[in-house]
């Protein structure tokens, strides 16, 4: 049956739009059964990264990994918070121990040493950077007052606004919160 897809190529799909790791309920939902996913590991057509959590062996590394990594650990509705959002996106020359999660529900994974789990406030929103979720810029950058020096943040804000991705508002917002 030459043209029937293969339960690994659709795992590798959903793997490859993820940096490289696919969860059994990404899998389930794009129909894979869950017991295929550990016959595709012991035939070395993935690696078991975690309880539920698989990598394609061969996904090109990229800056971004440990990150995706992170937020898949901690399950849906989990992202990027504070210093890990300045992070991943090169702003305020910071490079965190731990990459810090976000989430709005209790989670109880168990997590490697370079993740910390922050709970927040039901109405935090997230949004997206690189294709991961992720607080917002302008919350970050507040988030961090008071860890990282005032005119790192104020030069991070500025990196930020010339880079898009901060607004008018949100820049002028930022820059009257840092320096205050």
């Amino acid at each position: 049956m030459a043209g029937e897809t293969k339960y690994r190529d659709i795992v590798r799909e959903i793997a490859l739009d993820q940096y490289g790791y696919v969860t059994t309920r990404d899998a389930t939902e794009a129909g894979v059964p869950a017991v295929e996913l550990p016959k595709l590991a012991a035939r070395g057509g993935l690696e078991n990264v975690a309880y539920g959590l698989y990598r394609v062996p061969d996904a090109l590394p990229t800056p971004y990994d440990q990150f995706a990594e992170a937020l898949l650990r901690v399950g849906e509705g989990a992202y990027l918070h504070g210093e890990s959002v300045l992070a991943l996106l090169g702003l305020g020359d910071v490079n965190p121990r731990r990459i810090k999660v976000a989430t709005r529900r209790r989670a109880r994974p168990r997590l490697p040493a370079f993740v910390e789990l922050t709970k927040v406030r039901v109405g935090a929103s997230a949004r997206f950077y690189e294709g991961l979720a992720s607080q917002s810029v302008a919350d970050a950058l507040l988030e961090c007052r008071g860890r990282i020096e005032t005119q790192k943040l104020l030069n991070a804000a500025e990196q930020a606004r010339g880079e898009g991705l901060l607004t008018t508002a949100e820049w002028r917002r930022v820059r009257k919160e840092i320096a205050s």
